[in-house]
């Protein structure tokens, strides 16, 4: 760990105007090696390490398969009235209304609406659906955007409730029991007979998957050195990437949505041998913080030997490094945080104010830029897999922005680049739209949507980095807590039939832009050692010394 700026104040220490006047003893303090400069001595980067980060990048397949089914599920159909009995060509008539309020005339009086049931065309992908299956259109419509609303909800609730496991108990449990739980969800929503039973287990399958992404992204970070961050955040939201392109091409395959979710969901009972001693291993700098010492010495021991040829033991460095575990980390354990401690750091719940209201307006805003709506009718079904495969290969994009520019130029300032962009996207299609043609329309929303997807990226990797260790598990997942309730703006907005959905773009845009200028209070993360202790919470050690030298002149 890097030396903290507490330790060994008082008389003589670094807080005496002596002290203070010492230039060289600020710039080169003594204490004890950062976790970093650890991992180097005992050679825990290489193949074992990458292999790791591989196990932990492959769950979030799954992950991706389950966010991106929900549209499919959801999805409302061309319909008509069916007039009788069903008939053996009902699939083959040639749809004519465009919109859901054609779709749902007012019912006859002391009659129902469409007495002998519905028929649909022109489903996407998909042959049938739980909106088909269940007929949930017109008057029962709300019950498809409850569960959307409570799916997303699902995601919100799992990251603020796992959080706090993952900081007390570990990284590796919450991940075992988030993905052996997840596959029981999935198959029994598969299994479910009536729309209240299946939006019950979407909610927990969205719960349960919320606390495998949040470990996952956890056991990631903390594995890596700085320079080695960034590539490891990217390589999961590529797999997420992956997710969103297979799933269509799974869904082709299978045609039936239940079909579809046992697919995409049981496969992850399988990542509980993830559980088998040696497979999967637990975050070795948590391990550290939390006073596990002879446990992270285990950890980082084997993934050091794994690094080495087969029966060669460590060098005398590794071993002294190992040995000397115990004084590389004097922080108090993370059980002893109190309430009061942590309502007491107010660097870091402004950078969690700032960072969570970007990620929020990231993910938010995004269903603003869609090319397509949400109705009912022929074009609304074709476009929706050019949609799809606007969203996978904008996200792609973003991501490989991110890896050339972020390490050269920085998290603040690419993530302000990205937001003011995001801004300047929404303010164009808001008093442009009406002077635009369909070509800048469309180049207007794709770039909004590439910047709001990369600015969502970049705010939850600059909250995991400035986050402390012992902490970092409850504050991210109240940032991704905070990105699932912006994608909540979709599912409210068809809630109200798209009333109001220039006011709530304004509102989104004008928030953009007040992002922009809060994001100059967050530090730089940069190539910077992780925080461990609260105190190193808000401004990184590094930023501390460098401001306390320039006031001191």
């Amino acid at each position: 760990m890097e030396p903290r700026e507490g330790e060994g104040e008082g008389e003589g220490g670094p807080s005496a105007p002596d002290a203070l006047g010492s230039s060289l003893s600020l710039a080169a303090p003594s204490g004890p090696p950062s976790f970093e400069s650890l991992f180097s001595q005992v050679g825990v980067v290489g193949r074992a390490q990458q292999v790791q980060l591989g196990l932990s990048c492959l769950p979030l397949l799954f992950v991706a398969l389950a966010l991106a089914s929900d549209p499919l599920l959801t999805l409302v159909p061309p319909l008509r009235c069916r007039l009788g009995p069903p008939s053996a060509n009902a699939s083959e008539w040639e749809p004519t209304l465009n919109t859901s309020e054609e779709a749902c005339p007012p019912p006859p009086p002391n009659s129902t609406r469409c007495p002998h049931g519905w028929d649909y065309s022109g489903l996407p992908v998909l042959t049938n659906n739980m909106v088909t299956e269940w007929d949930l259109v017109c008057e029962r419509g709300w019950e498809v955007t409850l569960e959307q609303i409570l799916f997303l909800l699902g995601f919100a609730c799992g990251y603020l409730s796992l959080g706090h496991p993952a900081d007390r108990v570990g990284r590796r449990g919450v991940i075992l029991l988030a993905l052996g739980l997840a596959g029981p969800c999935g198959v029994g929503g598969a299994a479910a007979g009536s729309p209240p039973s299946l939006t019950a287990l979407r909610f927990l399958l969205g719960f349960t998957l919320a606390g495998a992404d949040l470990g996952l992204y956890l056991t990631r970070l903390e594995l890596c050195e700085p320079s080695q961050r960034l590539r490891a955040v990217l390589a999961g939201e590529l797999m997420g990437v992956v997710g969103q392109f297979l799933l269509l091409g799974l869904a082709l395959a299978c045609k039936d949505w239940r079909l579809l979710l046992r697919l995409i969901t049981a496969p992850c009972i399988l990542f509980l041998l993830y559980g088998w001693p040696g497979v999967f291993l637990e975050s070795s700098r948590w391990l550290l913080v939390s006073r596990r010492t002879t446990e992270a010495q285990t950890v980082l021991r084997i993934l050091a030997q794994r690094n080495r040829p087969r029966g060669e033991p460590l060098g005398d460095e590794a071993e002294e490094a190992l040995r000397d575990l115990e004084n590389t980390c004097p922080l108090p354990a993370a059980a002893q945080i109190s309430l009061s401690a942590l309502l007491s750091c107010r660097n870091i719940w402004k950078n969690l104010l700032i960072l969570g209201f970007t990620t929020f307006i990231a993910h938010g805003i995004r269903h603003c830029y869609q090319l397509v709506g949400g109705g009912v009718g022929r074009k609304s079904q074709v476009d929706f897999n050019l949609y799809s495969l606007l969203a996978g290969g904008t996200a792609g994009l973003a991501c490989v922005f991110l890896g050339v520019t972020v390490d050269r130029f920085g998290r603040r300032g690419i993530l302000l680049l990205t937001m003011t962009f995001t801004g300047i996207a929404s303010l164009v299609l808001l008093g442009l739209r009406d002077y635009l043609n369909d070509v800048a329309i469309t180049t207007f929303s794709i770039l909004g949507l590439f910047f709001s997807q990369a600015a969502g990226v970049l705010s939850i990797l600059l909250a995991a980095e400035v986050i402390p260790t012992t902490v970092r598990g409850r504050g991210l997942g109240l940032i991704l807590a905070l990105g699932a309730l912006g994608q909540l703006s979709g599912p409210v907005q068809r809630l109200h039939a798209g009333r109001g959905a220039f006011l709530q773009h304004v509102v989104l845009a004008a928030c953009a832009l007040l992002c922009i200028v809060s994001i100059m209070l967050l530090p730089e993360s940069k190539r910077k050692a992780l925080p461990e202790a609260l105190r190193d919470g808000g401004m990184l050690t590094g930023e501390w010394r460098a401001l306390l030298l320039k006031c001191r002149g």
